[in-house]
């Protein structure tokens, strides 16, 4: 067996191990699926999200729910909206980037006492989101190594 398939078997093991295969339908057409079959449309074209908007949907959906589960269980709210947005742009070397990814949260609960402790908790939760919980930001705010290879 090669060092490569050693390798990617140990990665396999690791209890924190994530994957999704990308298949592609059709012309610029292609479908995410997970590890329990779970599957998401994206691509090019009408009625489709770009990889791009994938993105910003991960980052705004990983701290929405960061912020979502906890807050949950004082008030079910009355709006709970997040907005990710960002610049697409070259880099200094001419290759595509997003850059100035903003989250914008707009969170409604209902009036009284547990509605308020809900809504008190949100600047606490969008802060830990940021800063420890949200997986998927983290890994876009910091240096994240990511190769590439080429199956036989």
């Amino acid at each position: 067996m090669s060092e490569n398939m050693d390798d990617q078997s140990a990665r396999q093991q690791d209890p924190g191990y994530r994957s999704v295969e990308v298949q592609r339908l059709g012309k610029t057409r292609y479908r995410a699926t997970n590890a329990t079959g779970d599957a998401v449309e994206f691509g090019q074209g009408e009625g489709l999200m770009s990889p791009v908007e994938l993105l910003l949907a991960a980052i705004g959906g990983c701290s929405a729910i960061d912020v979502d589960v906890v807050t949950s269980r004082r008030s079910e709210p009355e709006e709970f909206r997040v907005v990710a947005s960002g610049i697409k742009d070259k880099d200094e070397s001419g290759g595509s980037r997003m850059r100035d990814i903003e989250l914008s949260f707009s969170v409604k609960f209902p009036e009284g006492e547990v509605g308020d402790k809900a809504a008190s908790m949100v600047p606490r939760l969008v802060e830990l989101a940021r800063t420890k919980d949200c997986t998927v930001s983290r890994t876009v705010e910091h240096e994240t190594d990511v190769s590439m290879r080429i199956e036989d």
